[in-house]
C-alpha cells in the first residue's frame, strides 16, 4: 500500500415498498460514493423473484443506463458502495452477498469490519461450510444458514450475536428489509421516509439526492424490520456504550450529512476553530489541502482573523488509472492533482490545513509544492492528533509501522516533509470541537483508537479467542 491518507470503508443503501426502487438505490450509492470506489451492486426482489447488477468502478458508470435498470425488477431494494477492508479485490467480493437458504432468498450488505471473523471462518468451514470469497461479510451469511432458529429474524439474531467488531447490515428477504447496527454503533446508519417507502443509509446525504426525509438515526444495537404490514423495532443484542467512529467527523463522512444527530460540515469548522485556539500563528494566509482540509481551514481562518484563501487547486479528473509513472515524467509528482496558486501563495507566510497526516509523503510534496511556489514561510496544521495506529473497524488503514507518527516525534515529522512548523490539533481538542467537552478517560464517548491506541471491541483474530475486552 502507497496510499497517504485512510480509505473510506463502505457504504450502504436500502429501500422499501418503492415503484422505483432500483432508481432510487443508484442514487442513493451515487450519494454514497465517497465511502468506496472500488466496485457497487445492487440487489432487488419482487416477491419471490430477485434481481441483481455488480460492476467494477463507479456508480454513475454502471448503473445509469435503462437497460440496466430496468432489469432489477421489485419495489424492495439494497445496494453497496465497496472500499476492499476484509477480502480482496475481486468479482466474487462483490456486494450485496446473497444466498439460497432454508426459508428462501437473502441478500445482505455490510458497513464494517468483523474482529473475529478468521476465527468463525475456520470454525465454520471445520463444520463443512464451503466459503465462495474471501470477504468478513459471508461468515454472517453462513452463520444465518447453520442457526438452529426458527424464524429469519430470530436466525439472524443469532448469527449477529457471534460475531465481534463494528458492523452495519442491510438485509434484503422477500418479505421486507431488516436493519441493524453492532451494540457500540461504530459505524453510521440512518432511516429515512420516502413518501410511503422507508429508506436506510449509511449517511443522510443518501435521503437528499432522492427528495427523502430524514427520521433518526438507527441506535446501537438496535435491529429494524421493515414489511409491508409495520416497521418494528427490537434491541436483542447486549447493550454496551456507543463507540461512533470519531473520524467520521474528521475525514470520512460527506460535509453535507448528519451523522449521530451532529452536522459534518459544522463539526470540522469547528475543529478549524478549536485549532486556531490551541496553535497560534503568525501568517497571512490560511490555504487548505483540498478537498478534505477546506472545513477546518475555514474555522481556522475565522477564529485566527487570517484571510482564507484557495491556494492550492485541485485537479478533480486526474483518476487513479490517467497515466502510467515513467522516469521522465516522476517529477510531476503532486502536480498531476494538486497545483498551487502563486497569486495567492507568493511571498507570503502559509498555513496549510489537512485533515490528516499518514505516512506523511504527500505532505512533504504539498509543503514543497508551495515552497516551490514562493512562500516564504509554510506551517502545517493537522486537524486531527497523530495517527498512532490502525484501524480494525472497517477502515482500511496502513500498518502500524508506516504510520509515520507511531515512530517519528512531532519535530522529527516537521523536518521529514520540510515545513517550518507543524501541529495537530489535541485528543481533548478534537472532542471538545464535537462534543464541547475534553475527553473523558475513563470511558471515552467515540471510538479513537487511530489516536490513542485503545480499542473499546475485542480483536480476536489478531489475538486469539481469548483476547481481552478493552470496552469500559
Amino acid at each position: 500500500m502507497t496510499y497517504d491518507h485512510f480509505k473510506d470503508e463502505c457504504g450502504i443503501f436500502a429501500i422499501f415498498g418503492s415503484p422505483d426502487a432500483a432508481v432510487n438505490t443508484a442514487l442513493g450509492l451515487h450519494a454514497l460514493q465517497h465511502r468506496g470506489q472500488e466496485a457497487a451492486g445492487i440487489v432487488t426482489m419482487d416477491g419471490d423473484i430477485h434481481s441483481a447488477h455488480f460492476a467494477d468502478g463507479l456508480v454513475a458508470d454502471n448503473f445509469t443506463s435503462s437497460r440496466v435498470v430496468k432489469k432489477l425488477e421489485g419495489s424492495s431494494a439494497i445496494g453497496h458502495v465497496r472500499y476492499s477492508t476484509a477480502g480482496k479485490k475481486n468479482a466474487r467480493n462483490f456486494q450485496p452477498i446473497y444466498a439460497e437458504l432454508s426459508l428462501g432468498f437473502l441478500a445482505l450488505a455490510h458497513n464494517g469490519n468483523l474482529t473475529n471473523a478468521q476465527t468463525l471462518r475456520r470454525r465454520l468451514i471445520n463444520k463443512g461450510a464451503i466459503f465462495q470469497s474471501t470477504m468478513d461479510t459471508e461468515v454472517i451469511i453462513h452463520l444465518i444458514a447453520l442457526s438452529h432458529k426458527a424464524t429469519l429474524h430470530e436466525k439472524i439474531i443469532d448469527a449477529v450475536s457471534q460475531i465481534e467488531g463494528a458492523f452495519s447490515l442491510v438485509i434484503i428477504h422477500k418479505d421486507g428489509i431488516i436493519a441493524l447496527r453492532d451494540p457500540h454503533g461504530v459505524r453510521p446508519l440512518s432511516l429515512g421516509k420516502l413518501g410511503d417507502a422507508w429508506v436506510i443509509a449509511s449517511e443522510t446525504c443518501a435521503f437528499d439526492i432522492i427528495g427523502a426525509k430524514f427520521e433518526r438515526d438507527i441506535k446501537h444495537g438496535e435491529m429494524i424490520s421493515i414489511d409491508k404490514n409495520s416497521v418494528k423495532s427490537a434491541t436483542p443484542f447486549a447493550q454496551h456504550s456507543s463507540k461512533f467512529c470519531i473520524f467520521e467527523y474528521v475525514y470520512f463522512a460527506r460535509p453535507d450529512s448528519i451523522v449521530e444527530g451532529k452536522p459534518v460540515y459544522e463539526m470540522r469548522k469547528n475543529i478549524g476553530i478549536e485549532l486556531a485556539r490551541e496553535i497560534k500563528i503568525d501568517a497571512d494566509v490560511i490555504v487548505p489541502v483540498p478537498d478534505s482540509g477546506v472545513p477546518a481551514a475555514i474555522g481556522y481562518a475565522l477564529e485566527s482573523k487570517i484571510p482564507f484563501e484557495l491556494g492550492i487547486i485541485r485537479n478533480h479528473y486526474v483518476g487513479r488509472t490517467f497515466i502510467e509513472p515513467t522516469d521522465k515524467i516522476r517529477h510531476f509528482g503532486v502536480k498531476l492533482k494538486h497545483n498551487a496558486n502563486l497569486a495567492v501563495v507568493k511571498g507570503k507566510r502559509v498555513v496549510l490545513v489537512d485533515d490528516s497526516l499518514v505516512r506523511g509523503t504527500t505532505s512533504k510534496k504539498i509543503v514543497q509544492l508551495i515552497r516551490d511556489a514562493g512562500a516564504k514561510e509554510v506551517h502545517m496544521l493537522i486537524a486531527c492528533p497523530p495517527t498512532i495506529s490502525p484501524c480494525f473497524y472497517g477502515v482500511d488503514t496502513p500498518d502500524k509501522k508506516d504510520l509515520v507518527a507511531s515512530h517519528l516525534s512531532c519535530e522529527e515529522i516537521r523536518k521529514m516533509i520540510g515545513a517550518d512548523t507543524l501541529s495537530y490539533i489535541s485528543i481533548d481538542g478534537l472532542y471538545r470541537a464535537i462534543t464541547q467537552s475534553k475527553r473523558n478517560n475513563e470511558n471515552a464517548q467515540y471510538c479513537d483508537a487511530c489516536f490513542t491506541d485503545q480499542y473499546p471491541i475485542r480483536l480476536t483474530d489478531k489475538v486469539g479467542e481469548e483476547a481481552p475486552l478493552f470496552d469500559k
